[in-house]
């Protein structure tokens, strides 16, 4: 990448943007490739999810990734620039392209800025290959038109535009021009307020109210989900006990269908209010569906040359008081089945660590992570990069960890598929992005749910090992569909939810 010691915001008109756009495209002609222009400033305090709720376009894909408890946001939409691929090449194809891109890359103004520069938002899906017909690709590479990311009081925006030898350099520069004015005085859309009220009736429908104007719209909608999940966790500890694989992870999905369409990003805030110790996230395709969720799980962090990565599996739920939470904790501490579950992902991880050269710190006894609804057994590893291995290496040895996979890893992953029935796409891959510096973080895509027009497919999972009873997984998923529900919808409690094969196992 080349970073031309240019300052947008001391030379800022129209005809110093088009000369610097000329003095790009000159390049791009003398090297007969486009360039990708990246145009970084620091303004004053937005919101960046604000900022995506006030340009979303159903049509335009889009990305965001939230810490609220760490006060760090970054949403970006359109596409400058994207890539797709699969099979389980994907990792280093990703990064092959992300190398070529960079290589054909000018920036100017605030690139060293916190999330200055050009950034791209990156998704791989569980599984290497996807199922004909899913939304999203295997893996996907995209590098938005417009970027907002906030890191404690520094707000930095982010124009990216292509130029390619023979494009017309008027349309970019009102469009960059215009997006300028903008964000150095950004008005906010007025939203949609939301409240939600339980329906009356023995139906199996419950009521989402949408304020809007001062009118009431009233929307329906209905909870379904078929499948035999307590017999499917009985199929697989009898494998387990056959010896075919130590640790199994197995999903349920349950279809929302509402009568009125939902929109992906007021759901996104209900997760982020109550999950704000979590990964707030929203995928877009450009056509219509998002994936959306909030993942209390890191898969990989690169910063400054250090890896931070973690061990999340073994799950209890939180107390309704101080003491029964203490006493659940330590039971959870205590318990033989779900410290199995933990150490097995924690070899997994710092064993594949190793095997990249890198040398993790010793693994310390596992703590809590404690959430709204559930506390895990946690255990966070770290270790330095060493020359060679960069950020996409890490994660392509990671993913799928044990905490979402199973051990070992080929034969768990060839029975997740045939045990669960349904297509996982994103659920449980690889979410995050990734700057110019080979730096970047990703997480897991869990608690999460599709939506697509008045439709959501909503996500559980639980890791199965000897010790396992297909009635405590179920209730595992159970309290991860409740939460999940009463943040994206209603109170789970005060819903009918149809199961069609389920109820009695």
């Amino acid at each position: 990448m080349i970073i031309l010691p240019l300052d947008p915001a001391q030379n800022a008109s129209p005809a110093a943007l088009w000369d610097f756009f000329a003095q790009c495209q000159a390049a791009a002609v003398k090297d007969a490739r486009p360039k990708l222009v990246s145009i970084s400033l620091q303004v004053d305090a937005l919101d960046p999810l604000a900022v995506l709720e006030s340009i979303f376009e159903p049509g335009e894909p889009h990305f965001y990734a939230e810490r609220p408890d760490i006060d760090s946001a970054i949403a970006g939409a359109e596409s400058a620039v994207r890539f797709t691929a699969q099979g389980p090449d994907r990792f280093a194809a990703a990064q092959t392209w992300m190398d070529a891109m960079l290589a054909d890359t000018i920036a100017v103004g605030d690139v060293n800025a916190p999330f200055g520069g050009p950034h791209f938002f990156t998704a791989f899906s569980f599984f290497d290959e996807v199922e004909p017909g899913e939304p999203f690709p295997a893996a996907q590479v995209f590098v938005p038109r417009w970027q907002v990311a906030r890191a404690c009081t520094v707000t930095t925006a982010v124009a990216n535009v292509l130029i390619a030898p023979e494009a017309a350099l008027e349309p970019l520069v009102d469009r960059v021009w215009r997006a300028h004015a903008k964000f150095k005085r950004f008005e906010y859309g007025s939203s949609t307020g939301v409240s939600l009220v339980p329906a009356h009736g023995q139906d199996a429908h419950a009521t989402i109210v949408n304020q809007t104007h001062g009118r009431d719209a009233r929307a329906t909608f209905q909870v379904k989900e078929t499948g035999h999940y307590r017999a499917v966790i009985a199929r697989a500890l009898a494998r387990i006990a056959a010896g075919e694989f130590s640790k199994i992870v197995l999903a349920r999905v349950q279809e929302v269908v509402a009568s009125a369409p939902l929109h992906p990003l007021r759901m996104l805030n209900g997760l982020r209010q109550r999950f704000p110790d979590c990964y707030a996230f929203s995928l877009a395709n450009g056509t219509g569906k998002s994936f959306i969720g909030a993942s209390p799980e890191r898969l990989v962090r690169v910063s400054k040359g250090v890896v931070e990565t973690e061990a999340l599996a073994g799950t209890t739920r939180r107390g309704a008081g101080a003491s029964e939470d203490a006493a659940l904790a330590e039971a959870l501490l205590r318990s033989d089945k779900d410290r199995r579950e933990h150490e097995l992902v924690v070899e997994a991880v710092v064993g594949r660590l190793r095997r990249l050269g890198l040398t993790p710190g010793p693994a310390a006894a596992p703590g809590l992570r404690r959430l709204a609804n559930l506390q895990h057994l946690h255990t966070p590893v770290r270790a330095d990069l060493v020359p060679g291995v960069r950020l996409l290496d890490v994660l392509a040895a990671l993913h799928p960890t044990p905490a979402v996979g199973g051990t070992p890893q080929d034969t768990a992953l060839a029975r997740i598929r045939e045990l669960e029935g349904f297509p996982r796409g994103l659920y449980t891959g690889a979410l995050g992005w990734m700057n110019a510096r080979d730096g970047g973080e990703f997480f897991v895509g869990l608690r999460s749910a599709l939506v697509e027009g008045a439709h959501a497919r909503v996500y559980a999972g639980a890791g199965i090992v000897a010790g396992s009873t297909p009635e405590k997984e179920f209730a595992e998923t159970e309290l991860k569909f409740k939460a999940m529900l009463e943040a994206l919808l209603v109170p789970v409690e005060r819903l009918q939810t149809t199961n069609e094969t389920d109820r009695n196992g």
